[in-house]
């Protein structure tokens, strides 16, 4: 009878992990899906900067990055920012 107990707790831990296992390989291969993603859009960045590096362009790519991703403006430029939703 002992034995018989002992059994079925066995398969039922097996079971246990098995599935604990199941679900953790399923969300890593949703996080690689997603890091896959990601680097597709890295590597297509990293071409862009490589284009503009080999075509001796950078103050151009510089003035770029400036004004579209640090948010700076020209001297004699205006900027105006809708605050009325905030």
């Amino acid at each position: 009878m002992l034995a018989r107990i002992t059994v079925v707790l066995i398969a039922v831990g097996c079971v246990i992990v098995l599935v604990i296992l199941q679900s953790d390989c399923a969300e890593k291969e949703a996080d690689l899906v997603k890091l896959n993603e990601k680097i597709s859009v890295l590597e297509g960045e990293n071409e862009e900067i490589q284009r503009v590096l080999d075509d001796s362009d950078v103050s151009s790519y510089m003035e770029q990055v400036a004004l579209e991703e640090q948010g700076y403006a020209y001297p004699d430029e205006r900027r105006f920012y809708d605050i009325s939703r905030d």
